[in-house]
């Protein structure tokens, strides 16, 4: 059972071959997998390495392979370990993204991973660390204004890829050298960012949830404060800002729902003329479509909160000339919004009536020991009179 239950990826043959442990980053869930021929649709196949790491390549030995294998692929010098992602039609979708076409050239996928290459791969990751520390020290020790965030050892052991941030150029010659003579291995350097840094490292996010970049985001779109404006969000630097210090990625999710519910409203800087004196633009609701005008520019003073359409209407009349009374309009009536029930779920719901009991269950006492008190006293007195 415990064999079978390993082969299908964790999950004994109850889901559907696509499904897969979310264990790892960018995991993905490759829906046709189960459809019938479509391993043999392509060749390619999509291979996952450590973290955010993924390539693709050529199935020419014709392997039956599905989602969650570890296999051995081609690798310059020697082969890598990696864990297939995603096999047929939607492979071909990925490589658009990509700019790939299948008649590109893509390396070989050898074999599947036997127990000797999983001993070679488990003993470079466990280097990894240390390696990383040591490589730290001697970029410190040669003046190299950068950073050494994540190193990566190939699955053969000859090959380690060293994720650097650095926000200049630099020169890293003299560094691989070093580097080479220590660790005995070829030495690739990759320049990553702030954003791709904290998807590496991981982390949970002031959501509760695992950050964006570390689970689901491979392309990062510059974020810039506007998409807080649109929001109605307070320019914080310390609420906007990410764990990788820079604007939160999620910012941009919303925005344009925003930008499209302002154009429902008016302008702030429009004033509303009425016969009780002059509004001007306080603060708004935008996803409500409501505004609060008050008729002091700096303070809030006779706030009145109106919708968009009735903020239309008075400044059309405002264009012909006419003050209208105020502006709530009496004659129509705005249409009542449902009653949010889990607004009502409070968890101090029941104090008041619990200390309610309490001061009724306090009351009673005193009442009960003065009837008490009263009827010895009668007792008392009926006997004295015998």
């Amino acid at each position: 059972m415990e064999k079978r239950y390993k082969e299908n990826n964790g999950c004994a043959g109850i889901c559907c071959k696509g499904c897969g442990r979310m264990d790892a980053p960018l995991n993905t869930f490759d829906w046709l997998a189960a459809v019938p021929g479509n391993e043999e649709y392509t060749d390619i196949v999509e291979v996952q390495f450590k973290n955010t790491r993924k390539g693709y390549y050529r199935n020419s030995n014709n392997i039956p392979l599905q989602k969650g294998d570890v296999v051995a692929v081609e690798a310059s010098p020697g082969h890598d370990i990696g864990k297939v992602t995603m096999t047929g039609r939607l492979v071909l979708l990925q490589l658009k993204k990509t700019r790939l076409t299948p008649e590109s050239e893509f390396k070989r996928i050898y074999r599947k991973a036997r127990p000797v290459d999983m001993e070679k791969f488990e003993e470079a990751k466990a280097r990894e660390h240390d390696t990383m520390i040591r490589s730290r020290q001697i970029a410190k020790e040669l003046n190299l204004d950068m950073k050494i965030g994540d190193v990566e050892y190939q699955g053969d052991g000859l090959k380690a890829i060293f994720y650097y941030i650095a926000d200049n150029r630099v020169d890293f010659r003299q560094l691989i050298k070093v580097l080479a003579d220590v660790f005995k291995v070829k030495i690739e350097m990759k320049q990553i960012g702030a954003r791709q840094e904290a998807g590496r490292i991981g982390g949970i996010g002031p959501c509760g949830r695992e950050l964006c970049c570390a689970t689901f985001t491979t392309n990062f779109v510059s974020v810039s404060t506007s998409a807080a404006r649109f929001q109605d969000v307070s320019l914080n630097p310390q609420k906007l800002a990410g764990q990788c210090a820079k604007l939160k990625c999620c910012l941009n999710y919303e925005v344009d729902a925003y930008v499209e519910a302002s154009k429902r409203l008016p302008q702030r800087d429009v004033e509303l003329e009425t016969k009780d004196g002059t509004y001007y633009f306080f603060k708004c609701d935008i996803m409500r479509g409501e505004v609060t005008y008050s008729t002091d520019k700096h303070i809030p003073a006779n706030l009145v909160t109106i919708t968009g359409r009735r903020a239309f209407a008075v400044i059309e009349m405002n264009k012909r000339g006419e003050r209208p009374d105020s502006l709530n309009n009496e004659n129509s009536q705005e249409p009542k919004r449902p009653v949010d029930l889990l607004e009502q779920e409070n968890i101090n719901r029941f104090d008041s009536v619990q200390r309610s009991n309490k001061k009724r269950r306090k009351g009673g006492g005193h009442r009960n020991e003065q009837k008490r008190g009263n009827a010895k006293k009668d007792k008392k007195g009926g006997a004295a009179e015998a």
